[in-house]
């Protein structure tokens, strides 16, 4: 049985994740709403060496977390990796 912390910890992602969920559907009501197509967001410039940007590895990141926990659908995560990698 889990014990309290780890009931704790596991609320604190399932809210946390909820949060993030809610914003996003909040954010493309709002959107929806006034007519305006969804804004087009900019994918970093890739940093002088070739590579990544840390901006760019640190967003991957975050995606992949999303992803992780369903917020994102494979779709959507596939699109904002492709506008990342510059694919």
């Amino acid at each position: 049985m889990p014990d309290r912390r780890q009931r704790r910890r596991r609320a604190a992602v399932i809210g946390g994740a909820a949060v993030a969920a809610k914003k996003r559907k909040d954010e493309r009501d709002a959107q929806q709403q006034q007519g305006a197509p969804p804004p087009a967001a900019a994918p970093p410039q890739p940093a002088q060496s070739g590579g990544l940007s840390d901006e760019a590895i640190e967003r991957l990141k975050e995606l992949g977390k999303l992803h992780e926990q369903n917020v994102l659908t494979d779709e959507e995560f596939e699109r904002e990796k492709a506008k990342l990698l510059g694919l």
